[in-house]
């Protein structure tokens, strides 16, 4: 996909569906702001390697249900990569109930295909930076989906204690959806002590995104 001019920070965005309708909407939404390219659109999850090697994206836009490799397996084994962009799943959120999987693998978060241009826009923004880009309500409307069917408290609790308490206390703010902003005020410290608390929490936990770091806070307190 060719374009005539591309700012230098310009976030890069690969759309993985196989309705063409909706990567012509995605792309035409995306492309009507300045700060967003979309690099590359493929339509099955046995090309999101290939793609993302040539392409090289900030962000991938995923459907789930695809007819080769689904958008689930496919975001699984891109996050395994040590240079893996962020990942955000497409759904119709009353069907797609295994999304869970996508984002203990590591995705980012996920979009209606019916959510507003501006909205998308923003939460590409947000993963791109490494925000959480779903809101309180959302991420606890998720969570209730498996309520009581992950058999990992324990797991979960160990987890947490390996953390300090002031991680514990970052953790739980990202699990209630605060942005580093957010937390920063609450807990009465920099942005960049916050961002540094939640780079120890990745590293000590082996999680990649704020995302898992929430469902990880869920699992204990189930």
């Amino acid at each position: 996909m060719d374009h005539v001019a591309e700012p230098a920070d310009a976030i890069r965005v690969l759309l993985v569906d196989d309705d063409a309708l909706v990567r012509a909407g995605l792309t035409m939404m995306l492309e009507a702001f300045d700060d967003l390219r979309v690099v590359g659109a493929v339509t099955d999850g046995t090309e999101v390697a290939s793609a993302v090697n040539t392409h090289r994206p900030d962000v991938v836009l995923m459907d789930i249900r695809m007819p080769g490799l689904d958008g689930l397996s496919a975001t699984e084994s891109l996050r395994r990569r040590k240079d893996a962009p962020e990942v955000i799943v497409l759904t119709t959120f009353d069907t797609d109930e295994h999304v869970l999987r996508a984002l203990r693998a590591g995705a980012g978060g996920f979009l209606l295909k019916h959510t507003p241009p501006r909205e998308i826009a923003d939460a590409v923004r947000r993963v791109a930076g490494g925000e959480p880009m779903m809101s309180p309500e959302v991420l606890r409307k998720m969570i209730g989906m498996v309520s009581g069917a992950d058999p990992g408290r324990e797991r979960a609790r160990a987890a947490l204690d390996r953390l300090s308490p002031g991680e514990r206390e970052v953790a739980r703010l990202i699990a209630g959806g605060r942005t580093n902003q957010e937390i920063a005020g609450e807990l009465l410290m920099s942005t960049a002590t916050v961002k540094a608390y939640v780079s120890r929490i990745f590293t000590k936990l082996s999680l990649t995104n704020r995302v898992q770091i929430a469902l990880l806070v869920h699992d204990a307190r189930q």
